[in-house]
C-alpha cells in the first residue's frame, strides 16, 4: 500500500528488521505465537521453523519434565518437529513396552493393601529407600536384590489393549503374572503411574537419559 507520493504506509516487519532481529523478537513468544508466524509468508516461515528460535522452546518444555520422548530426539529432527513431537508424545495415554524397559519405576502398596504387606513396605514404614521394579524386553520383571517383598519368583507381563471403531481405545492395562490389572495414566510431568486397589508403580524421572526414551515412533 502506497501514500498518493508513493510512500509506503506499511512494510512486513521482517523487512524492516531483517532476519536476525526478527529472530530476537520470535525469542521473545511463546511457542503457540511463533507457530502462527509460520503461517504468514515463505519467507516468514523460513525464519519462524530456524532451529536457533526452536531449541529454546525445546528447552523450555523439557524443563521439569520426567521423560523426553525418544522420538524428538533422533539424529535429523528439525527442532519445529521434536518440540511438536514432544507436545503430541506427551498427551499419549497409551503405554508400550519401550516406556515399561526404558525407565527404573517405584513400586509400593497402597493403604487399602493388607497390613502385613504395608509392614514390608519402606513408603509405608520410612526405614529405607523404595522399592524398585524393572521390566525387560523378553516379558519378564525383576527387582532390586534384598526385596523382602520379592521373594525371588518368577514374573512376567503383558500389555493388553482393545481399540473399537476409528481407532478409539476402549480397554487399556498391563497384568503381572495373573494379579489384578494395572491401570495406565499419565502425569502433567509426562512420568507414568499404573495401579490396582494394592500397589502402584510410578516411572522413576530420568530426563538426562542419553537418546531420550519410549517408542521411536509416534504411538496414538
Amino acid at each position: 500500500m502506497k501514500e498518493e507520493g508513493g510512500r509506503p504506509l506499511s512494510q512486513d516487519p521482517l523487512d524492516l528488521l531483517g532476519r536476525d532481529l526478527m529472530l530476537r523478537v520470535l525469542n521473545n513468544l511463546d511457542a503457540r505465537s511463533v507457530a502462527r508466524c509460520l503461517a504468514v509468508s515463505l519467507s516468514w516461515n523460513r525464519v519462524a521453523s530456524s532451529d536457533l528460535l526452536w531449541t529454546s522452546k525445546c528447552e523450555e518444555l523439557w524443563n521439569g519434565k520426567a521423560h523426553i520422548p525418544r522420538l524428538s530426539l533422533v539424529q535429523g529432527v528439525s527442532k519445529l518437529d521434536a518440540y511438536s513431537l514432544s507436545v503430541m508424545d506427551g498427551k499419549r495415554t497409551r503405554i508400550v513396552k519401550d516406556d515399561l524397559c526404558d525407565h527404573v519405576w517405584e513400586f509400593h502398596f497402597t493403604k487399602v493393601a493388607p497390613e502385613y504387606w504395608r509392614n514390608l513396605d519402606p513408603y509405608w514404614k520410612g526405614n529405607g529407600p523404595p522399592m524398585h521394579r524393572y521390566f525387560h524386553k523378553d516379558g519378564s520383571q525383576t527387582a532390586d536384590p534384598g526385596d523382602k517383598v520379592w521373594g525371588g519368583h518368577e514374573c512376567c507381563y503383558t500389555i493388553v489393549t482393545s481399540i473399537i471403531g476409528e481407532g478409539k481405545i476402549r480397554e487399556h492395562y498391563v497384568r503381572i503374572n495373573r494379579w489384578l490389572p494395572l491401570a495406565v495414566s499419565r502425569k502433567q510431568d509426562w512420568s507414568w503411574e499404573m495401579s490396582n486397589n494394592f500397589y502402584c508403580y510410578s516411572s522413576v524421572p530420568d530426563p538426562c537419559k542419553e537418546g531420550g526414551t519410549g517408542p521411536l515412533f509416534l504411538v496414538m
